[in-house]
């Protein structure tokens, strides 16, 4: 079939993006989906700084690429074999689709598949090679899902089926932003209630850490950033305090609001000083946990000492650590009770032709997701 998708073919195209317009609206023909796959119309498509950081050069992906990674949508069409799935169900996209089979799946670790993580390396689908072409070839898919498009083919274990009844736009919320924010809180971190929590970074993922850390009745909540907006937005969730990162004794702020710093630090701004910054803002004994995804050469000198002496902890968080399958019930749960509500985070919505000039607001961290509807 022929669809429209946003294809990206060069990487590190100069700002304004609405006039470079990096990502090209092209039709694009779709294979059928194969053995355990899906056809889904696309709803809603999420934009997160995962995108953008192809876009701009700081996570090398094979190219040209249909990008969009963070969605939600209607079945279609099934694959051979799909058989808990029917046509007219409601779907979530996880951007890392699970084999079931390797030693990280067996053990309870779908987050690091590892025929997943190859799969999504080589931009191409779990069971191999890929189902969209335009007239040169073979266009690789982003994640597995290539989502910034009217219809997708996805691995079946590439999909969560949903209510019907929870809107697309938020919906697509839970395949990146809430699975990685609130997942990094209650399954990396395990925070419990009345543990002190610091999130550094507040776009989708931040904010949803803010929103895990709540729910999981942690106290008290210190969020951390440059923008005033995103600050106050974070003040207006719940009795969260605030602190600029752009204050020169930001670190000092957080160590007096905590009695010497945090149980827990999150960092999800995707920078290296902002890791140094909450590493500092750590306690003896506590925990720096990080779902941020900075270039791949980026570093990080941790002293051994403070390490052994201090007992302190450093994590890495992909995907909140998640069980896809278990989590994203659990958190549209939540989010019916109120006690997640995931809504706030949403800028607003756009049409597919919107995507280029939408980009630029996320760059400048003039929003925190808008959402292309279709």
């Amino acid at each position: 079939m022929q669809t429209i998708a946003a294809v990206l073919r060069t990487t590190g195209a100069a700002r304004p993006y609405a006039d470079s317009r990096p990502l090209s609206l092209e039709t694009v023909t779709l294979d059928p989906p194969g053995r355990d796959e899906v056809l889904v119309a696309v709803r809603a498509a999420g934009l997160c700084h995962s995108d953008l950081s192809v876009i701009n050069g700081d996570r090398p992906r094979p190219l040209p690429m249909a990008l969009g990674h963070e969605a939600a949508g209607v079945v279609e069409a099934l694959g051979e074999g799909v058989t808990d799935l029917t046509v007219g169900d409601h779907v979530v996209m996880v951007f890392m689709p699970s084999c079931g089979h390797c030693d990280p799946c067996a053990g309870g670790r779908p987050a690091l598949c590892e025929p997943g993580a190859a799969a999504n390396g080589k931009g191409e689908l779990l069971a191999g090679g890929r189902r969209l072409h335009d007239v040169a070839g073979a266009l690789n898919h982003h994640l597995g899902c290539s989502a910034f498009a009217a219809h997708a083919v996805v691995s079946r274990r590439s999909l969560v089926k949903v209510d019907r009844d929870l809107p697309f736009e938020h919906a697509a919320l839970f395949g990146c932003a809430v699975l990685t924010g609130v997942g990094a809180v209650v399954n990396t971190a395990r925070v419990r209630a009345g543990q002190s929590v610091v999130v550094v970074g507040l776009g989708g993922v931040g904010l949803s850490s803010v929103l895990g850390a709540l729910a999981a009745g942690a106290s008290p909540v210190i969020a951390v950033d440059l923008s005033e907006d995103k600050l106050a937005l974070a003040r207006s969730l719940g009795p969260v305090r605030t602190v600029n990162a752009g204050d020169a004794d930001a670190v000092e702020q957080v160590r007096a609001l905590t009695g010497g710093g945090a149980e827990f630090v999150f960092e999800m701004a995707g920078s290296v000083r902002a890791l140094e910054a909450a590493w500092r803002m750590t306690r003896r004994g506590g925990t720096t946990v990080t779902a941020g995804l900075p270039p791949p050469e980026a570093a990080l000198a941790v002293n051994v000492v403070q390490l052994v002496a201090e007992e302190r902890t450093l994590k890495g968080s992909y995907i909140g650590t998640c069980v896809p399958s278990r989590d994203i019930p659990r958190y549209v749960a939540l989010f019916r009770q109120g006690r997640l509500p995931v809504d706030r985070l949403l800028s607003g919505t756009i049409g597919l032709e919107g995507i280029n000039a939408a980009f630029d607001d996320l760059a400048d961290g003039r929003t925190v997701r808008t959402v292309i509807t279709f």
